[in-house]
């Protein structure tokens, strides 16, 4: 235990003491690698991939029809549940020691809790003025970079050209005497295309940079390696430029660094500004008021069946104002299937009360509880799995410098003003990358990593998506009540908006399950 509490950086460990006959199962902090166990017909199984478990004689193999839930809700199946039945993800800074007889399997131990960290933060803000915390930050950024860069093969990194990219890419180039490279890809699509803002910043800071314009098709093209790639349903379509990113970084260098999780620490996140702001208003409403309006919000909706878009804004507002505590009205905000329990067949309650959460930490300001609630499930559930699967299906180690723990344990001292100030979001990290990238060429709006899929599935997918929604197949299959998705995905067809990411969490976990078959 005190070796995993010195330890800095991404690992799943498993330690067979052979003279004790025990068997130690370790992951890092933040879950930026994978680790799966379970006991199957009474033989413990584990690894970082459901791959391997799968190739075992004793594994089941039953899908786990609550966790298919909640992966409808977040788009990917959460820690501890993994998409089989009595196969678990090891949380991020647990670690499990397991003895024989091997049932009851012991309960996972922490070593190192992110809540008392932001908890310690919170009341004890840190002193000094927005220049000195800069400075702090700053030194701070520079440590975890230098560190992830001692490697003995070639290391570069992911540059998109915004904020947390360049500064990790601005950093590197400080530490370096070659020219660090670079490596970012671009869309003919002129609203997901990042490149041109990185070649931009690749040229001021001097790198040997890599841009590589994809196509739509060779997009596509990674759609059917899904399934292999990522090994469970895993429905965020920002995996796709991710993947081939990796690819191209892969063709120069073993390592590379990225930007992930600077959103997440620092209040990147569109939603971190418009959350609070919304339970605010919310909650100046006189509770009778609020069930009226929400009621009368919802009815007018269902009236307005030839304007889809006003009927789902009217829809959201009706649900916006039902939701209990911002905490709920969070977890709407960013659930694709808002009540996946009504899809999934053969599904408990257990998974509604799931999807009912409580704040993480018992102080701070709402900003601070969301932000909590991200790191502990978006991050490591998420933004993690995407990038360690992308760059590792190609052989690429991708490092993470903003997930050193002294910068995260940094983020909680930080009043919540040196994060969103102004309407603007991670403000203090942005006056340190100031310093080393014109602010010029970094002023533009947050653009995420995307790639088209509404316009795929009305396109080039739509037969596709066709095969794998095809009602008589879904009825066969027994999983999901076919009535509603039909519906979902026929007006969608029509031009119904906001459809495409709950249709794509479905298709994905049919492509997953024909893959497996």
């Amino acid at each position: 235990e005190q070796t995993l509490r010195r330890a800095n950086g991404m690992f799943a460990i498993a330690l067979w003491d052979q003279k004790s006959r025990t068997l130690i199962l370790a992951r890092d902090r933040f879950g930026e690698k994978p680790l799966y166990y379970g006991l199957q017909n009474s033989v413990l199984l584990f690894g970082s991939e459901l791959k391997a478990l799968r190739k075992h004689p004793a594994f089941v193999g039953e899908i786990d029809r609550a966790a298919l839930a909640l992966y409808l809700a977040k788009n990917n199946v959460p820690c501890p549940h993994s998409i089989y039945r009595d196969i678990y993800k090891l949380p991020p800074a647990h670690w499990i020691e397991v003895t024989e007889p091997l049932a009851p399997l012991p309960a996972p131990a922490c070593y190192w809790d992110l809540r008392d960290i932001a908890r310690q933060g919170l009341e004890n803000s840190l002193p000094g003025n927005a220049t000195a915390l800069a400075d702090r930050l700053d030194t701070l950024m520079n440590s975890a970079v230098a560190l992830r860069m001692e490697a003995d093969v070639p290391v570069g990194a992911f540059l998109s050209g915004g904020y947390d990219s360049s500064l990790i890419a601005a950093l590197m180039q400080k530490h370096s005497v070659p020219r660090i490279k670079t490596f970012t890809i671009g869309f003919e699509e002129a609203g997901f295309n990042e490149a041109p803002y990185a070649e931009k910043v690749a040229k001021h800071l001097g790198t040997d940079h890599t841009a590589l314009y994809i196509t739509g098709q060779e997009a596509l093209d990674v759609v059917p390696k899904l399934p292999e790639i990522w090994d469970e349903p895993f429905a965020d379509s920002s995996q796709i430029p991710t993947y081939l990113l990796s690819h191209l970084t892969r063709q120069s260098v073993t390592v590379s660094l990225s930007g992930d999780g600077a959103d997440e620490i620092f209040g990147g996140y569109n939603r971190y500004r418009s959350t609070p702001k919304i339970w605010e208003r919310i909650n100046a409403l006189a509770p009778w008021g609020r069930k009226s309006l929400a009621w009368s919000a919802q009815s007018l909706s269902s009236g307005l069946g030839g304007f889809a878009k006003i009927s789902d804004d009217l829809r959201k507002i009706g649900d916006y104002l039902s939701q209990p505590s911002f905490m709920n009205l969070y977890r709407y905000k960013t659930s694709h299937w808002k009540n996946p329990a009504e899809i999934v067949l053969g599904v408990n309650e257990s998974v509604k009360e799931e999807l009912c959460i409580t704040p993480l930490i018992g102080v701070g300001k709402i900003l601070d509880q969301i932000m909590m609630q991200d790191m502990t499930e978006y991050l490591p559930d998420d933004i993690l799995p995407k990038v360690d699967r992308a760059s590792m299906a190609v052989s690429l180690e991708a490092r993470i410098p903003f997930l050193d723990p002294a910068v995260v344990a940094f983020s909680w001292g930080l009043k919540s003003d040196m994060k969103i100030k102004n309407g603007q979001g991670k403000w203090l990290l942005r006056q340190v990358v100031h310093r080393h990238v014109p602010k010029v060429l970094m002023e533009r709006p947050k653009q995420g990593f995307s790639v088209p899929i509404e316009a795929w599935l009305r396109g080039p997918l739509k037969e596709w998506g066709e095969d794998l929604l095809n009602e008589s197949r879904l009825r066969r299959d027994g999983f999901f009540d076919p009535q509603p998705i039909r519906a979902m995905w026929e007006a969608f067809q029509k031009g119904a908006p906001r459809r495409h990411k709950p249709l794509w969490d479905i298709l994905v976990f049919q492509a997953w399950r024909d893959h497996i078959l």
